[in-house]
């Protein structure tokens, strides 16, 4: 399968909320991803997951170029734990974008304040877009800011105004999301007001942080799965390093945020979502796709 048939976004919610409620009742079972360099250089990373009768597995290579600009690629296998045969196999480029989304938008439904009106979207690109539409699946926003060097008003988004720096996007804003593929911060997560919710992706750049490290201490932080994120994400394993935050502050994961197994936010700091990629959001979405196709 080449092609991702349109998922409804509730939909996709919904089958991300029932693996991570799985994942909570060791119905599910989510290994920790696994990274293989390669000797020419780049690497693969496998993301496993099983999930009722099905195990799946996604492997995404990054392959150096002499251009300079890698190629990168994904492919997600299905296979039944009953008959050991294969179920899908498919081209994981627009799975991926559909299940970080989610994720990152499933964090938000549990996270931000129900009247939350605001939103910033910072990158303008497929993930951004994807956060955007899942989004406002979620909550009502009143008000839309994005923010991208290459964003003009003719290529925004409808109902979506263009801020003229990353700045003005997330001033006042009650949600914040960090779409883009940068290495480094790009906005000062510490300076939010207390209750607005910050989430931030992964991307192949080593160590990649979208806000600063040292900005963790003053923030109460969520991750995706609490036995990886911590060794996984840049900002945290940083921090970390500098002792300047450690991941026995991590307040919660998805499986414990779906479940309320752990302390929802005291509105009293920004709050802040890491995800790095789980195969279970994979494997989640893939067994959507069987249902529909």
């Amino acid at each position: 399968m080449e092609r991702l048939p349109d998922l409804p976004a509730g939909d996709v919610l919904d089958a991300l909320r029932t693996a991570f409620t799985e994942l909570a009742a060791g119905a599910a079972a989510q290994p920790p991803q696994t990274l293989t360099l390669l000797p020419s250089g780049g690497d693969v990373i496998a993301y496993q997951a099983v999930l009722g009768d099905a195990y799946g597995v996604k492997v995404s290579p990054y392959l150096p170029q002499p251009d300079g600009k890698g190629i990168v690629t994904a492919w997600t296998l299905l296979l039944s734990t009953r008959t050991g045969r294969p179920l899908l196999l498919c081209d994981a480029g627009a799975l991926t974008v559909e299940r970080t989304a989610a994720t990152s938008v499933l964090a938000v439904d549990r996270l931000a304040s129900p009247d939350a009106a605001t939103l910033a979207v910072i990158g303008s690109g497929t993930l951004a877009r994807a956060h955007l539409r899942y989004a406002r699946a979620v909550r009502d926003f009143t008000s839309v800011r994005m923010y991208s060097p290459s964003l003009t008003p003719a290529t925004v988004p409808e109902g979506v105004s263009v801020a003229g720096s990353a700045e003005e996007a997330v001033a006042g804003a009650d949600v914040v999301l960090l779409c883009t593929s940068a290495a480094e911060p790009v906005v000062d997560a510490a300076a939010f007001r207390p209750g607005t919710v910050v989430t931030s992706i992964s991307t192949n750049a080593p160590r990649a942080h979208e806000i600063s490290p040292a900005a963790l201490a003053s923030l109460e932080v969520y991750g995706d799965y609490r036995p990886t994120v911590a060794g996984t994400a840049g900002e945290m394993v940083i921090a970390a390093e500098q002792g300047l935050w450690s991941a026995e502050h991590l307040r919660g994961d998805l499986p414990e945020l779906v479940t309320g197994a752990c302390p929802a936010p005291t509105g009293e700091r920004p709050v802040f979502f890491r995800s790095v990629g789980l195969g279970i959001e994979d494997l989640a979405v893939a067994r959507l796709l069987l249902e529909k196709s």
